[in-house]
This record gives C-alpha cells, sequence and structure tokens, in this order.
C-alpha cells in the first residue's frame, strides 16, 4: 500500500476518533453519565451482536451456500494459491445464485472467514478477471476490514441513537428549558452523526483502494485482470437491474460487495458511451482517460465505493 493510502486512512480514522470526542465533550455536558454509559452499551452490544449473527443473516438473505464436494476445483485451487501469496489462512468458498456479478467476504468469530462468488460474476466474467476479484476480496480479510469498520460504525451509530432518543424525550418534557436543552442535544448530536457517516464512507473508499492494491500484487498481471472486471461488472449490473427494475435488495450490504449496485446505473452509462473498441483493454483505457465531473466528485462523498474512474486510475497510475 502506497504512503499516500496508509496517510489517508490513518487520517480518516482520527478525524472519526477526533470528531467522536468531540460530539461526547459536548453531550457530556447535556446528558448524565450514567444515561450516556447505558445507552453506549446498548449501542455496543447490539453492534457486536450483528457482526457475531451477520454471516447467518447475509447466508439466508443471499441464498448462499458453500460449493460441494469437487464443484469447481479451479476456483478452490484459486482461492487456495491467493490465499498463501496473501498470508492468511484460505477462507471458505461459497457460493449465491445472485445474477447480479459481485463477490463479498465476510465472517465472524463464530463462522470464520468466507469469500462469496455470485452466479452473476462467474458467468459475466472470465477466469481471469474472477482470479482478481477473490484476490480483492481476500485483501479485505487480510487487513480486517469487516472488523474495522464494525468498530467505527459503532460511533456514528451512537451518536443517531442519542439525537433520536432526545428527539423524542423533548417532546415529552413539561419544562421549557429541559425541551430546548435536549432539542440542543439532539442537533449537536445529528450534526456529528452527518459528519461522523461522511468519514465513514471516505473510509470504505479508502479500504476499497486498499483492496484493489492487494490483488494487483498478488495476481499476476492483477491491475489489468482486475480493471478489465470492475468494467464488466459495472456493465452487467446496470443490463441485470434494467431488466428486473429492482434492486433485489443489495443495498443494504452493499459495503460488502466489491461493487457499488447502486452505482452501477452512472459508471455503465458512462462506460457505455465510450465502449467502441470491442476489447477490454480498450475499455479500461477509455474509462481512465474520461473527466470526472463536479457532480460524479460529489456524489461520491456520499457512496460506499470509489468512482469507477478515479478507481481504474489508481489501478493503472502510468
Amino acid at each position: 500500500m502506497s504512503w499516500k493510502l496508509r496517510f489517508s486512512m490513518a487520517g480518516t480514522v482520527a478525524l472519526i476518533v477526533a470528531v467522536s470526542t468531540l460530539g461526547f465533550s459536548m453531550i457530556m455536558s447535556f446528558m448524565g453519565v450514567f444515561n450516556l454509559y447505558t445507552l453506549t452499551a446498548v449501542v455496543v452490544i447490539f453492534n457486536i451482536a450483528q457482526w457475531l449473527f451477520a454471516p447467518y443473516i447475509i447466508n439466508r438473505l443471499y441464498g448462499v451456500r458453500p460449493f460441494e464436494d469437487g464443484e469447481s476445483p479451479e476456483l478452490h485451487r484459486m482461492i487456495g494459491e491467493l490465499s498463501e501469496r496473501s498470508g492468511i489462512r484460505t477462507p471458505r468458498l461459497m457460493f449465491s445464485k445472485i445474477p447480479i456479478p459481485n463477490a463479498f467476504a465476510y465472517g465472524s468469530p463464530l463462522t470464520g472467514n468466507h469469500v462469496a462468488v455470485t452466479q452473476g460474476l462467474l458467468s459475466n466474467l472470465e477466469a481471469e478477471e474472477v482470479e482478481a476479484v477473490i484476490g480483492h476480496e481476500l485483501g479485505h480479510i487480510k487487513h480486517r476490514d469487516v472488523q474495522v469498520m464494525m468498530f467505527i460504525s459503532l460511533l456514528p451509530s451512537l451518536f443517531y441513537m442519542v439525537a433520536r432518543s432526545t428527539m423524542f424525550s423533548r417532546y415529552s418534557s413539561r419544562d421549557r428549558r429541559d425541551s430546548s436543552g435536549l432539542a440542543a442535544l439532539g442537533s449537536i448530536s445529528m450534526l456529528v452523526y452527518f459528519f461522523l457517516l461522511l468519514f465513514n464512507l471516505n473510509l470504505s473508499r479508502l479500504r476499497e483502494y486498499y483492496a484493489d492494491q492487494h490483488a494487483a500484487s498478488v495476481v499476476h498481471d492483477g491491475a489489468r485482470k482486475l480493471s478489465e472486471g470492475l468494467a464488466k461488472i459495472s456493465t452487467s449490473t446496470w443490463k441485470i437491474q434494467q431488466g428486473n427494475r429492482r434492486n433485489m435488495g443489495l443495498s443494504g450490504f452493499k459495503t460488502l460487495f466489491i461493487s457499488d449496485p447502486d452505482r452501477a446505473g452512472k459508471d455503465a452509462v458512462d462506460i457505455n458511451q465510450m465502449r467502441y473498441g470491442g476489447r477490454d483493454e480498450d475499455l479500461v483505457r477509455s474509462v481512465i482517460g474520461q473527466r470526472v465531473s463536479t457532480f460524479a466528485s460529489i456524489a461520491e462523498i456520499f457512496s460506499t465505493h470509489p468512482n469507477i474512474v478515479k478507481r481504474l486510475r489508481a489501478l493503472n497510475p502510468h
């Protein structure tokens, strides 16, 4: 990972901690310590429970199952070799019948680590591109992204709960002074929640870059393979969504995926406008040469995944 990316990630984490500390300091002047501690305990317990049991929810929601014995030996070979190069224990390889081309890494101490690939991914990408996608997901496992994002998500969740609780409390309070204090507390909490959410989204995007670089380092010619795979994922996702006219319930867990399904439409339109050469490498070069508009840059701030143009440029710096 480049020093610039390390610095950006460290700076984002520092900002999240700093804003959280400032927010707590302001809230402590309005709220009793016992109540705040109680609320903190509830939020922490809820998030940890969600982390522990999330794999069971994901498996049920997306119909994820393990590959049968002898099924897809090439995929098992890929994940075994890439795990060894990554210096991690081989996660369990899973399969989902979702037609959207994507992959995701998930797990908890109760289940161990898993990497799931969808039917759409295997149908729309070439084997070498699937290999690069798996390398990306292994990067998330190596860097403990599930644990990091779970910890970081505790902070905005806490401030959101404070804002919601004070919002309801102010209406039941008969004392005008108490009502004003609760209103101020709720406003501060919601403001802190908003900024923490933006920082969390930025950290999520940085960790996608981080995982991309990992794939490029452990897969032979990984930057090219992953670039072509990401472009195909965006175009294929958009076409499938156009046909189904629904998001298939992917938005709730989109931070898991290698590519954000909600951004697929915009990314695919931009890509399709330039796809005239017919070759994968021509497609990637065209995307890299595209100008990122001001609107696209602003929209990226509220996304869990980087803009496709910036992402491919990072993979192909020269």
